[in-house]
Parts: C-alpha cells; sequence; structure tokens
C-alpha cells in the first residue's frame, strides 16, 4: 500500500484586525471544494487545554509578566503540535493555523522585549523541528485594523494597546522582510482576491510537493 503524502503546514499571520481568521476560513473551504483534505486551526486555544491557555492570556486578569505569558503561549503550542497537527501531517493534510511560532516571535520577543534567540530555541523544541511550509502575512495598518476591531463587543488585553502594536508591525516587518517561505498579501485587498491569492500559492506548493 502507497504511504499517504507527507501533509503541508501554513501558517497566517498579522496583527489583530489584519484579517487572518477570514482568510484562514475561505482558504479552508476552498481548499475543501477542491477535494483537497484540509484541517482549520488556530493558536492559541484549538485544544482543550489551550482553550483554557487563551481564556488566561487574552484576558489577562491577574497581571502576566512577560516571561510567564510567551510560556503559556509556548504550553498551548506544545498541546496544539502532539494533539492535532502533527497527527493530522501525517494523514496528509494540508493544515491552516490562525497564528503560529511567529507570533510569538514578534509579541513577546519584538513587543514585550524578550530573548528572541530563546524564544526560537523554545518554538523549535516544542514544535519538533517542525516550521510551516508556508507563511501568509496579511500586511495593514494599525488605523484601518483599529476600524475593523472596534467592530467587536470586546477587545482583549492586546488589541488596546497602541504603542504596543507599532511594536508588532515593526517585528513582521523586520521578521520577514529575508525569509523565502513568506508571502505577503495586502491586508487591505478583499476576501475575495486574498483566497483567490493564496490558494493559487497553496495549489503551487502541492504540485511541486508531489
Amino acid at each position: 500500500m502507497q504511504s499517504p503524502q507527507r501533509g503541508i503546514l501554513i501558517a497566517i499571520e498579522g496583527i489583530d484586525g489584519s484579517g487572518k481568521s477570514t482568510l484562514a476560513k475561505n482558504l479552508f473551504h476552498a481548499l475543501q471544494l477542491q477535494g483537497r483534505p484540509a484541517l482549520l486551526t488556530k493558536e492559541p486555544g484549538d485544544s482543550k487545554l489551550g482553550a483554557m491557555i487563551r481564556t488566561i492570556v487574552q484576558k489577562q486578569d491577574v497581571p502576566v509578566c512577560p516571561k510567564a505569558e510567551f510560556l503559556l503561549f509556548a504550553a498551548d503550542r506544545a498541546q496544539h503540535f502532539a494533539e492535532l497537527i502533527e497527527p493530522q501531517l501525517a494523514e496528509g493534510k494540508v493544515i491552516i493555523s490562525d497564528r503560529m511560532a511567529d507570533s510569538s516571535i514578534v509579541y513577546q520577543g519584538f513587543g514585550r522585549g524578550l530573548s528572541i534567540d530563546m524564544i526560537k530555541t523554545v518554538n523549535t523544541w516544542v514544535m519538533n523541528g517542525k516550521n510551516p511550509d508556508l507563511v501568509f502575512y496579511l500586511r495593514i495598518s494599525p488605523e484601518v485594523a483599529m476600524q475593523r476591531l472596534q467592530t467587536r463587543a470586546e477587545l482583549t488585553a492586546f488589541e488596546t494597546q497602541q504603542a504596543f502594536t507599532q511594536k508588532i508591525l515593526a517585528g513582521f516587518e523586520e521578521l520577514y522582510k529575508d525569509r523565502e517561505n513568506v508571502i505577503i498579501l495586502d491586508g487591505t485587498e478583499s476576501p475575495e482576491m486574498l483566497v483567490e491569492q493564496a490558494l493559487a500559492s497553496v495549489i503551487e506548493l502541492l504540485k511541486n510537493q508531489s
């Protein structure tokens, strides 16, 4: 019996309000329509443990120091990989994750001032050395992102800090300026245009893999 084709891992990154979740859902549905096995997931919060961690890091009802904040995200990521990502990759699925390791590098590294090398080391450990095959970065201004976020019933602790958002934007730009597996998309484009661009890149990756 022929072994199943290796799955591919896709991360969608960007500041809050950039359209990550919409693109992730649209890309997932587009792949389903093509009959390609796919999984839509997110960080943090797509495991039972992760759901509890997500509440802690987003609400921050008690003070959380930057190191503890990162380690909570890392714990979520470890469970995410063990419980969902690695088993689904082994089945040959296309996995689309709304955020992944790069978010920790940007938010806790560039944003909170933690050691980026240490964050990368821990990320490599919890992800068992597996990196996304493709990253879509949705580039958008903080002003447009905030306009979108203000339609939400409640903002997270990360979304209410404008100076912090500027650090995050600068962090993403620095992190992605020389990365070969990153495709930068204009977050102000229509959802239809964005999913068309992303789907074309995924199909190309699948062809190259086969």
